[in-house]
């Protein structure tokens, strides 16, 4: 269903926890740096930057005065909508994923939809000289990895977010996801509009094709209603290719070096979040679509705005 009038919000993800600094050169790797490519990729187009936090040495965290720091430092520095992870990285436990909303009570952040086996141990091939030595064990032990998020953890993570007015960003990672989500709408623990994140094409959830992601827009339209608002993540090298079908069909779209670290089909490196998101900006607007700023996005999104975060 092709959506002419609709503006498109761009996000771009930062940084992530699943690539480790030797994967790429222009993976932003620290908090300065991490800072200094969200203001750039918000100048660039992006309305919404996605946040996870890292320490100086690269490894993902969820250290509160790091998190502190880079949070207020975008703020001060842009007007991006900033969202945060609750994700965290693999080894965290949930309540260390989820201690951020209450203390930064952002504008939205992430919410996932379940637990799947979020794996990653594919990139270990890649990492051949490691700036860090933690970065291959934190790869490898992926392939025994379990992504917990069980509804009692949902009703927790939404609830919080309830009450401090973040509108979560609902992560769909497969079909059954969608169901989870229908059961915490039955039960009146979802509240807030629907806003969801597809992310196909991670190992463990479901593929990175047209096909797919058709299929499950049109469920979650059916399952959680025609006023539902969604994006979609493009992992890796199909990263403008799922971008752009997502636009045509209604959604947003989200791209950053968390989701993919190239510039192209064929694995040339991407130099910068802003390279990314100047590229797919030229591609919505080459289809007609208007790109909305951060004051649109906050409407369109129904959020607080940042007057009233925790940071």
């Amino acid at each position: 269903m092709y959506i002419k009038d609709k503006k498109i919000i761009i996000s771009a993800a930062i940084t992530g926890a699943t690539h480790v600094p030797s994967l790429s050169p222009y993976l932003p790797k620290t908090p300065d740096e991490i800072i200094e490519s969200a203001v750039e990729a918000h100048r660039a187009g992006a309305a919404v930057v996605h946040i996870h936090a890292r320490g100086e040495d690269g490894k993902p965290t969820t250290d509160h005065g790091i998190f502190r720091y880079i949070l207020s430092s975008i703020k001060k520095e842009c007007d991006a909508v900033i969202g945060i992870t609750t994700g965290g990285a693999n080894g965290m436990s949930v309540e260390e994923r989820f201690s951020v909303i209450e203390e930064f009570r952002p504008e939205m952040a992430s919410a996932n939809g379940g637990s799947m086996n979020f794996c990653y141990n594919r990139l270990l091939a890649e990492v051949r000289e490691p700036l860090y030595d933690w970065e291959q064990e934190y790869v490898e032990r992926t392939w025994d990895n379990v992504f917990r998020n069980s509804f009692r953890d949902m009703e927790y993570c939404i609830r919080t977010m309830n009450r401090c007015g973040t509108m979560p960003e609902y992560e769909v990672f497969d079909y059954g996801q969608l169901n989870n989500l229908k059961i915490l709408k039955k039960q009146g623990i979802i509240t807030q509009p629907v806003y969801i994140q597809f992310v196909p094409g991670v190992q463990g959830g479901m593929p990175a094709d047209h096909e797919t992601l058709m299929f499950m827009i049109d469920r979650a339209r059916k399952l959680l209603g025609n006023d539902i608002q969604y994006s979609t993540v493009g992992i890796g090298r199909k990263m403008f290719k799922m971008e752009t079908m997502s636009a045509l069909n209604g959604g947003n779209v989200r791209v950053g070096m968390e989701d993919g670290l190239y510039i192209n089909p064929a694995g040339e490196p991407a130099k910068s979040n802003a390279e990314q998101v100047r590229k797919i900006k030229r591609i919505v607007e080459a289809l007609d679509f208007e790109v909305a700023d951060s004051a649109e996005a906050r409407e369109m999104l129904h959020l607080k705005g940042k007057e009233q975060v925790g940071f």
